[in-house]
């Protein structure tokens, strides 16, 4: 039965995730964390960051790493077949599709419209992890804590080096993890 859920739950998130891993993230957000409590949100930002870091799709590979989680090795394979199928079909699709009418107007509205969904959905994933980053899990649940402020200084200083230098994200994601190791681990 657990196969069956998660092969449903990432179905819907590869058929409703439009815009790649970052749009799909509130949405895993939603079936891993809030409708079946198979994480926490502590552990959705773990894998979160994991995915992030590894090769691929975020959205498969957080999948992957969630399906493990809940049911081994079948619900790796299991979740990550349910994300994946809706994106091979509608691809197909939308090739054929896009290749015969590439010209009407209506099409070129279709993805104009799109975009600012997209963005919106983009935005609402790294806002709810910036706020889990800043102020702990207790903020998701209204209980007040003070601001994290190393992680806020890590992330300021990340965005500077970003977009002052042009420094390859990477090396910044590594710098990252290395200060948070430094700070939480030895100081």
């Amino acid at each position: 039965m657990i196969y069956l859920e998660l092969l449903w739950s990432f179905f819907q998130i590869g058929l409703f995730s439009i815009g790649g891993g970052y749009a799909a993230m509130p949405l895993i957000d939603h079936q891993v964390v809030k409708v079946h409590g198979w994480l926490t949100m502590t552990q959705f930002a773990d894998i979160i960051a994991i995915a992030e870091m590894t090769p691929g799709p975020i959205a498969i590979n957080a999948a992957t790493f969630t399906g493990i989680q809940v049911a081994g090795i079948f619900g790796a394979v299991t979740a990550t077949i349910g994300c994946v199928l809706p994106s091979c079909v509608i691809v197909m699709a939308l090739a054929w599709i896009y290749y015969r009418f590439r010209g009407l107007s209506v099409v070129q509205g279709i993805l104009a419209g799109l975009r600012p969904a997209v963005v919106a959905m983009i935005a609402s994933a790294g806002i709810s992890l910036m706020t889990l980053s800043f102020f702990g899990p207790q903020s998701l649940s209204g209980d007040g804590r003070g601001i994290d402020r190393a992680s806020a200084a890590i992330f300021a200083l990340g965005l500077i080096v970003l977009r002052k230098w042009k420094v390859n994200p990477v090396y910044v994601m590594g710098g990252a993890g290395l200060a948070g190791v430094l700070f939480y681990v030895f100081l």
